[in-house]
């Protein structure tokens, strides 16, 4: 199985969030590592992003983690309601 590590842009906001996802996806179908040590921003929008990311990576039996968060991004997450270590984590509630 192959992995990859995604280095994520300072801002993951609105006018990120459509490139972000693309970013994402080009590494579907395998374990993914996004490092968040460059984020200084963290949006909604960014919530969704790496939301829906672990649901496809769940669904496809793929890891996906984030690593490095800055305290910029981790302080920002909890604002949202996330840590950084179980926004990758997709619990099915089906």
């Amino acid at each position: 199985m192959t992995s990859a590590t995604l280095m994520l842009e300072a801002r993951l906001d609105l006018k990120t969030a459509a490139q972000t996802a693309t970013a994402v996806m080009e590494h579907d179908g395998q374990d993914l590592t996004l490092d968040a040590s460059q984020v200084t921003h963290f949006g909604a929008l960014g919530v969704q992003v790496l939301r829906a990311a672990a649901r496809t990576w769940s669904e496809n039996g793929h890891a996906l983690a984030l690593v490095n968060a800055s305290s910029d991004c981790v302080d920002q997450m909890v604002l949202l309601g996330y840590e950084p270590a179980t926004i990758t984590q997709w619990e099915d509630t089906e």
